[in-house]
């Protein structure tokens, strides 16, 4: 068995503009996962759908269609993305992470962006379902757009080795987006991986960051690929001691 601290990851962070419709914003997931040689993929917050508020109901009947697309062609990657979930009689942004043709892990969104009206037409999750999860040896966490601005969530997810923000985070708002992301893995010691989109009046942004707080990123690029070495976040952990 290789040493969790020997393992390497190939990561893509995806930095995509909404398309003309849900289909072909579908279309360009399955086209990238099937090209991608990544073992871990993160799409942007809602990458297929935007918050296309007028059409929830027919956003929630696209939702098993497309999921069940994704769940066919993922195979040995891990794929996570958000998408719009009706239960009931509620609607919820519902973050699921996709593996082996399984899903492996689901959380909504707990911290609703009420600047955006988002609580008017999402039911929150609950805090309880922002934990850890493994998949292999390594434990990941996720944070949704948001989130990523409320310290006691962070502390939710102390310890884990890979945490992931699909992210929808205005362009006026892009130093903050930075700043936290880069903030999260320094202080929680691990790698950060953000996937936001790159709409007009989003921050893009998009990186994967090291437990150094090294960001790798490219604003004109649609995928951003990293191999990443779980040995870093041995190492500055080791030195760096905070607990």
């Amino acid at each position: 068995m290789i040493k969790k601290s020997n393992i390497t990851l190939k990561v893509s962070s995806l930095q995509l503009k909404t398309l003309d419709t849900y289909e072909a914003n579908l279309d360009e997931l399955l086209s990238i996962i099937d090209r991608s040689d990544s073992q871990l993929i993160v799409a942007p917050e809602l990458v297929l759908t935007n918050f296309d508020y007028e059409n929830f109901n027919f956003i929630a009947d696209f939702y098993q269609r497309a999921l069940n697309s994704i769940l066919e062609l993922v195979g040995d990657k891990i794929v996570v993305l958000t998408l719009v979930k009706k239960e009931k009689e509620n609607f919820y942004n519902e973050a699921v992470v996709l593996h082996k043709h399984q899903i492996v892990h689901r959380q909504n969104k707990y911290k609703l962006f009420t600047l955006g009206n988002e609580q008017k037409y999402f039911k929150a999750g609950e805090e309880a379902e922002i934990i850890s999860f493994e998949i292999g040896s390594i434990k990941y966490g996720i944070l949704i757009c948001f989130e990523l601005r409320f310290k006691e969530l962070w502390q939710r997810l102390e310890g884990v080795d890979i945490i992931i923000v699909p992210a929808r985070w205005g362009k006026n708002r892009k130093e903050h987006l930075e700043t936290l992301s880069k903030a999260l893995a320094i202080i929680n010691q691990c790698f950060v991986v953000v996937s936001n989109s790159s709409d007009d009046d989003m921050a893009s942004s998009s990186a994967i960051i090291s437990p150094w707080g090294k960001s790798f990123h490219n604003e004109t690029f649609k995928v951003i690929e990293e191999e990443i070495t779980l040995r870093d976040i041995q190492k500055v952990r080791r030195l760096i001691k905070i607990k």
